[in-house]
This record gives C-alpha cells, sequence and structure tokens, in this order.
C-alpha cells in the first residue's frame, strides 16, 4: 500500500535570536546545544508544549508510522516526547528538504547541525543513516523556490516511504516551521493562492495538521532525488490542483485543542524576506510573539507573528 495521512505540525515555543544583516552574524543569549547561534532551543514554555503534543500524537488514529524533521534542533526536540510515547523502533529522519525557509541574501545562512552531531545529541531517536532529500541554497529562496523546494522534498519523502511498505497503508509525521508547513499545505493540496500572503494553512507551535492522500498514483519527477537544489534535482508539478503525489485533502488545519494555552503565535507570508533590501548595519529582531522588529533605531510592527 501506499502513505495514506501525513500529519504536520510546527516545533513548539522556542528561544530567540537576533541577526545582524550587514554581516549575517546571528547572536542569542541562550546558548543552542548545537553551537549555532540560529539553532536555538525551545524555552521552558515550549518544552511544555512539546510533552502536550506527545499525548496527542500517540492517540491520532490513524497512528503515526515515520516521523520526518527539519534538522533544527527545535523541531527535534520537539519529537523527542513523542518518540518515547509512540513506541519502539520509532527514529527522526532528519531532511534539509522541509527545514526552515531563510531569505535572499547576499550572506550564507547557517546550516544545521551534522547528522553525526545530531545524533550524540538525540543518542536513542535520531536515524542518522537518513539520506535527506536536498540542501536547500545557502544564500536563502524566493517565496516561490520555497514552495518548489518542498514540492521536491515531499515526493522524495513520500516515495520512499511508499517504496518501503508494499503491505500496508502508513502516516507520517512532518516536523518544521512555519513558513515550510504552510509550503507544505499549499504543494500537497495543489492549491497556491495568488496572494501567498494570505491565511489559508494556519501554523501555530505545536499545532497539528492532517492531510489525507486522494488516490494512489506515481510520482511527477523528472529527475531522481538527491543532493542539491530544487533546479538542479527535479522540479515536481503540483501546481493548479495537482499537488505532490496526486494530491491531498486537509482535513485539520492548525489544530491545537491539545495545548493547554491553545493556539499561539501563529504567522503568514508578508512579502519576499530579501535581506539585502534592509541598510547596511541594522539589526533584524527575532521577535517573540507579536512584539517587534527593530531596523537601525525605527520600530515596525510585525504583520505577523515571530515566524522561525
Amino acid at each position: 500500500m501506499v502513505v495514506t495521512t501525513i500529519y504536520v505540525t510546527r516545533h513548539a515555543f522556542r528561544v530567540s535570536y537576533t541577526l545582524n544583516t550587514a554581516t549575517g552574524e546571528y547572536h542569542t543569549n541562550s546558548p543552542s546545544p548545537t553551537n549555532i547561534p540560529s539553532d536555538p532551543p525551545l524555552a521552558a514554555y515550549g518544552v511544555q508544549q512539546s510533552h502536550e503534543l506527545a499525548l496527542e500524537l500517540a492517540k491520532l488514529d490513524p497512528p503515526v508510522d515515520y516521523l520526518y524533521s527539519s534538522p533544527f534542533y527545535r523541531c527535534l526536540q520537539t519529537l523527542e516526547p513523542a518518540v518515547q510515547n509512540l513506541g519502539p523502533g520509532i527514529r527522526v529522519r532528519a531532511d534539509n528538504g522541509i527545514g526552515e525557509w531563510y531569505g535572499i541574501a547576499s550572506f550564507h545562512h547557517p546550516s544545521p547541525a551534522t547528522p553525526a552531531f545530531l545524533k550524540s545529541l538525540f543518542p536513542s531517536s535520531f536515524d542518522d543513516t537518513y539520506q535527506p532529500s536536498l540542501i536547500p541554497p545557502p544564500a536563502g529562496e524566493t517565496v516561490a523556490q520555497l514552495h518548489d523546494r518542498v514540492a521536491v522534498a515531499l515526493a522524495h519523502i513520500i516515495g520512499s516511504v511508499d517504496a518501503e511498505n508494499t503491505a500496508r497503508e502508513t502516516s507520517i509525521l512532518l516536523c518544521t516551521h512555519a513558513a515550510t508547513l504552510i509550503a507544505i499545505g499549499r504543494t500537497l493540496t495543489g492549491n497556491m493562492p495568488d496572494d501567498p500572503n494570505v491565511d489559508d494553512f494556519l501554523a501555530p507551535t505545536a499545532g497539528i495538521t492532517k492531510f489525507l492522500r486522494k488516490q494512489d498514483s506515481k510520482l511527477d519527477v523528472s529527475k531522481p532525488s538527491g543532493h542539491g537544489t530544487a533546479k538542479s534535482i527535479g522540479i515536481v508539478d503540483w501546481r493548479n490542483g495537482q499537488g505532490v503525489a496526486a494530491g491531498w485533502t486537509c482535513v485539520l488545519n492548525g489544530n491545537c485543542d491539545h495545548l493547554t494555552g491553545g493556539a499561539e503565535r501563529s504567522w503568514r507570508f508578508s512579502g519576499e524576506e530579501t535581506l539585502d533590501d534592509l541598510a547596511s548595519g541594522q539589526k533584524l529582531v527575532s521577535a517573540e510573539a507579536g512584539k517587534i522588529l527593530s531596523l537601525s533605531g525605527q520600530v515596525y510592527r510585525l504583520a505577523r507573528k515571530s515566524r522561525i
């Protein structure tokens, strides 16, 4: 059989960090276990959310068979309690194709930690034998490029699990970031809005979104999957309602009934994130829950709550 159900969650509430757009240097006051300033751990409140999420994931029907995650620490940390609840044998596969979205910049954004290092941090839950679908371009992506990158990653993930399971229907859980979660919803359903900034797929921290497969079909990938950018490994034809792997229906959108605090820190696109458009020497503050961006002494309110 094939993958019939995909669950998607955004990582739980995390510690904040800042970016100096002139130098490309990231900074956080809370050291990351990976020693990467842009790769912060969960805040104490986020740890609570991760445990509440784990209890809900253990009750899902159909149950989760495979765990895939962004390789950034906050996503893997979010899934750690769930691994303990979902039973023996389940490991987390980290795939850069469903990793964070960074806007276009003249500098290289930080990469996540290596699989070997992540294995040392999550020895019982991390699958260091898994090969990711692709590596996003280090200098960032446009909104359109993000969506195409996610489509290629999903085609690889779904196709791989389809090939591994010929005897039964299976379910996948993806843990990712806000922008990537929205792109996952659009590429699975094939519905790309004319205005990418609209609220279509909700992305609260530790929420649950559920997709059901429309039908069994072969994937339409123009080249074999492998490392590189979406352009170098093939483009998946997902737009105009087609969707990755024959298309999916969203039956649950950002549900947070399992969380004590309910839905928090949801986010939507607000144009391109072209960091080179910011003046030299400005500092971009990754704001917590509806606070502000401070740019060279001027204050701009976020269109939505913090994304990353």
